[in-house]
């Protein structure tokens, strides 16, 4: 009887153990998927800082165009490259800091394309317009790798707060990480003026 209960005993510790490696390895898989669209996140924002050089030497190169424009872009992309997060410091505090960098670039990226409406020869070059093309497919690259990385931290933060898991990823470590959020103020509708 003894030998029985000992063998059901260390059958139910062999089970849980199987279990608690298993768990343990799906918060770990769920946490490197966290990271992968992290670094995607920032590959996107690198291609448009990248992108933003290239198209400020050719805005440069308009005649008498705007330099407070121009620097107001160069400083906010020497701002938003500076912001560096690593994917395991995802705390809200980092991704607004973060955010509010990249919002800064966005506002100047379009303050700048705004003011190029009037150069018509600017509009016209070549090299400009295809700087332009890709600006609007990187913008949307940028939108959808916000939106996976945020699908990724849903599902991650859903087996971490989880029974009971939660138990299991507070003795490991595993905390909740933070998403992106919308802008302050973009809750209200844009007022349009003519």
């Amino acid at each position: 009887m003894k030998r029985s209960g000992l063998l059901i005993l260390l059958g139910i510790l062999v089970i849980l153990g199987f279990w608690g490696c298993n768990s343990y390895n799906g918060l770990v898989k769920q946490d490197e998927s966290v990271k992968k669209a992290w670094n995607n996140v920032q590959t996107e924002y690198q291609n448009r800082s990248d992108l933003v050089g290239n198209l400020v030497n050719t805005v440069k190169g308009a005649a008498n165009f705007e330099q407070k424009t121009l620097t107001d872009v160069v400083e906010a992309r020497a701002k938003a490259t500076s912001v560096n997060i690593n994917a395991d410091n995802l705390t809200p505090e980092k991704i607004a800091e973060f955010q509010a960098a990249q919002s800064q670039l966005s506002g100047s990226l379009s303050r700048l394309l705004a003011t190029v409406e009037a150069y018509p020869t600017l509009k016209a070059t070549e090299n400009f317009t295809k700087l332009q093309g890709q600006l609007e497919g990187i913008e949307n690259n940028i939108k959808n790798s916000r939106k996976i990385f945020n699908d990724e931290i849903n599902l991650y933060n859903t087996k971490v707060r989880s029974f009971p898991m939660n138990i299991l990823g507070g003795i490991f470590g595993f905390k909740q990480k933070e998403g992106f959020k919308a802008d302050p103020g973009a809750e209200k509708a844009p007022e349009v003026k003519f």
